[in-house]
């Protein structure tokens, strides 16, 4: 529960953190996807081009495009290895160092991502849901921070946006994961795959290093529409305040799960008392369809 970010000191900053560009697969060069999301009101982006030979293994440097009010995190989307069902890793890597190795020798999945934890990179679980990852896959990936719960390029590619699924049976199973809402944007005209999901982020700085820390922390929320403005729980009693929303659910283990429906509600008090599980995550929900997530709360370590 101390690990909320709404009570940590400085600011929420809002980002997407899987974006493409030029480098590998993406439509637009790397200025104008900083462009477009600075247009767009974002605080930070992170490029996160697709490592991959065929590409000369980018790590796209967005430096020069940052400014006082906007900044990047080095990144790419890491490949090596398949997956249980035969299919290449997708592993998000941000915060890479722009000397980060090719793929080694026979690299496995796992050991791309320990590597990219080893030098001091973000690491999540890519788009579980659009290339049918099994449980075993990510557990797998080793002591990665994130898995990728929103993919929005997978809506109109697959209709798998959607990869909560996962990240609810390892809480199930006690392992602590974050969880990140992204757009994996390509600029491509068959997709709508820009604006979709993104993460706000507590930080006490604009930095690459400051925003950095606070993911590996969790100090961030997910969203696609809906804020959370603060959120805090005292004995069995949880308190929220947020844009206006038609529906708030603390979710448990398995079913378990509390709720509150209304009209615009802006802030809301949700007694959980008969909730009987070992941790939660809430989620808002706008009259649009609009959701944002919180990270896992554990109430116990």
């Amino acid at each position: 529960m101390n690990n909320l970010p709404f009570g940590k000191p400085g600011r929420f900053y809002r980002g997407n953190l899987h974006t493409h560009s030029t480098r590998s697969d993406g439509r637009l060069s790397p200025e104008a996807v900083c462009q477009f999301y600075k247009d767009m009101g974002y605080d930070f982006l992170a490029i996160t081009d697709h490592f991959m030979e065929s590409y000369g293994y980018p790590i796209t440097d967005t430096s020069p495009y940052r400014t006082p009010a906007f900044t990047t995190l080095l990144g790419a989307e890491l490949h090596a290895g398949l997956t249980s069902v035969g299919e290449t890793w997708h592993i998000l890597a941000v915060g890479l160092p722009g000397d980060f190795a090719p793929n080694l020798p026979d690299e496995t999945g796992p050991g791309i991502a320990a590597r990219a934890l080893a030098a001091g990179a973000f690491v999540a679980c890519a788009h579980p849901a659009w290339y049918a990852l099994s449980e075993k896959d990510v557990i797998d990936l080793g002591n990665v921070h994130a898995i990728e719960t929103i993919n929005a390029v997978s809506d109109d590619h697959n209709d798998r946006i959607d990869s909560w699924y996962m990240i609810d049976t390892m809480l199930a199973q006690g392992r602590h994961y974050t969880a990140i809402a992204t757009d994996d944007s390509h600029f491509h005209d068959r997709h709508s795959d820009r604006v979709r999901g993104w993460v706000w982020v507590k930080a006490e700085a604009l930095t690459p290093e400051s925003i950095l820390d606070s993911l590996k922390r969790g100090w961030f929320y997910s969203s696609t529409g809906p804020q959370i403005h603060d959120l805090h729980i005292d004995s069995h009693t949880l308190r929220i305040r947020c844009s206006p929303a038609s529906s708030i659910f603390v979710t448990g283990k398995g079913s378990r799960a509390v709720y509150k429906h209304g009209k615009g509600m802006i802030d809301a008090e949700l007694s959980l008392s008969s909730l009987k599980s070992p941790y939660c995550r809430v989620t808002v929900r706008d009259q649009h369809g609009g959701r944002a997530w919180t990270n896992p709360i554990w109430f116990t370590v």
